[in-house]
């Protein structure tokens, strides 16, 4: 009798704990690879859409919350039972105080890091794709290099501008110190006149990312996966 009371309980376990990780898929874009053969446990995180602020985006955009990237990122850092993280980046940027904020809470994980840029990864998404300790890119997918944006009433003198600088020089800083490329060359790359049709910036498609020094590697899923096992320790150098 106690057996099958013990089994029931099991059984129950393991349907909420599915059922959490349902949720938190839906929810958050998150979940645990578990590899039993590794014996490893590794977070997914998935940025998509757009960096979503202090302020609320209209419900049928795709967005990242801040405030549900970062309690998780601490959890992560907390947690004895995850060995990694990968994070999975397809986003059109946003917004800049959130993006730097996650984006320096993951350079500042103790854990191993990789991501894996799918799709797009645009201006604010530059720097939360050198935050990881290695960065992939499929081949297709574009990074988007440009100037700060404000949307709104933007007054119209000396000190807005000083602070649009000191912004974009916060950026220029986080993403050369997490990369390779030079600070100078980023800034070229930013305020290049001869790519975009209507504005100022750079379009890097691939492999010119990882010749430009920004990303480490062309690769996907299977080659993000097993740099993080290596870096775990659980695989094959």
């Amino acid at each position: 009798m106690e057996n099958n009371t013990t089994n029931i309980d099991k059984e129950r376990e393991q349907k909420e704990k599915e059922e959490l990780d349902d949720g938190k898929i839906r929810e958050y874009g998150q979940t645990t690879l578990v590899n039993e053969q590794r014996k490893s446990k590794i977070h997914l995180l998935s940025i998509i859409g757009e960096i979503e602020g202090h302020e609320c985006l209209p419900q049928h955009n795709k967005t990242t919350k801040y405030e549900h990237v970062l309690p998780q990122l601490a959890a992560i850092e907390d947690s004895s039972d995850i060995d990694g993280l990968l994070i999975l980046i397809n986003t059109v940027g946003g917004d800049v105080e959130a993006g730097l904020a996650i984006a320096e809470m993951i350079a500042s994980l103790s854990k191993p890091t990789v991501s894996l840029v799918l799709g797009g990864s645009h201006s604010i998404g530059v720097p939360l794709a050198v935050s990881a300790q290695y960065s992939f890119i499929v081949p297709t997918a574009t990074m988007i290099i440009h100037p700060v944006r404000m949307n709104g009433t933007v007054i119209g003198v000396s000190q807005t501008y000083d602070y649009f600088e000191k912004i974009q020089d916060r950026i220029l800083n986080f993403v050369s110190s997490h990369s390779k490329i030079d600070k100078e060359e980023l800034k070229s790359l930013m305020h290049n006149t001869k790519q975009l049709a209507k504005d100022v910036g750079s379009i890097l498609i691939g492999k010119e990312a990882i010749e430009m020094g920004i990303i480490d590697e062309v690769g996907g899923i299977k080659e993000a996966l097993n740099k993080l096992y290596q870096m775990a320790g659980r695989g094959e150098e």
